[in-house]
């Protein structure tokens, strides 16, 4: 009985952890670049005595694609396919994501997610609009002329799901997801940029909504086998004093 009431307890405790991660998914979910996670978990099992109950294995990031939206923004990008934007802080630190709003600062840079610069890009203060092409050759119009001013390249990560989320926006790189790869876009096989576009949240409010629901049966079901473990002790326990 002390077995039955670990196994339930440990399915409650899973399934609190995979309702917290849903609902931080649907949360954001109009957040671009946002990629949703799912907790993953295993049947712990004692030598020779089969099941214990549930151990949770942690949260795992799904980097599938979300829709890519038109943009009004004057330097607005998404990547068609696999890879990361790379930005760097003041001290030279990168960091990796899928959100390509960026703007421009005064000194010509162009910032993302927490006022990151976005690597290899400065657009000169004289310039009156910019473009970037699928191959990530980004070009400044000026009064008189147009010319190159930067090229964007995308990293793309051996194992991309081991990087380790900040927030679900921005990710570093971890001795498990290995070093990236700094690759050219615009290859016939490879990612493309998409000038003028955004990538929304892979995540669907509908499958969220329904997840939700799923994993509140699940715990209101272990809920259940707790309380039928607790019986079942109490009457033991009466058993044993009569």
């Amino acid at each position: 009985m002390d077995r039955a009431l670990f196994a339930a307890a440990s399915g409650m405790a899973a399934q609190q952890r995979n309702l917290d991660t849903i609902t931080d998914n649907l949360a954001n979910a109009g957040v671009v670049g946002f990629k949703g996670s799912a907790q993953h978990f295993a049947e712990l099992i004692a030598p020779g005595e089969g099941g214990l109950g549930t151990v949770a294995l942690g949260a795992r990031v799904s980097f599938a694609q979300g829709k890519l939206a038109r943009s009004a923004g004057p330097f607005d990008l998404a990547i068609d396919g696999p890879g990361f934007f790379t930005l760097v802080d003041a001290h030279g630190r990168r960091y990796y994501t899928r959100d390509g709003e960026f703007s421009r600062a005064a000194d010509g840079t162009l910032r993302g997610e927490r006022n990151l610069e976005l690597a290899g890009v400065r657009i000169p203060a004289d310039a009156l609009s910019a473009t970037v092409a699928a191959d990530g050759t980004v070009r400044a119009s000026f009064a008189k002329d147009v010319r190159a001013v930067g090229t964007i390249r995308i990293a793309e990560f051996p194992t991309a799901e081991r990087l380790r989320s900040l927030d679900g926006v921005l990710f570093e790189e971890t001795s498990r997801s290995g070093k990236p790869r700094m690759i050219a876009p615009g290859t016939e096989d490879g990612p493309k940029l998409r000038f003028g576009m955004l990538e929304e949240s892979n995540v669907t409010i509908i499958e969220a909504m329904m997840a939700i629901l799923t994993a509140q049966r699940a715990y209101e079901a272990n809920a259940k086998g707790v309380q039928a473990a607790d019986e079942m002790l109490r009457i033991a326990n009466n058993l044993q004093r009569g």
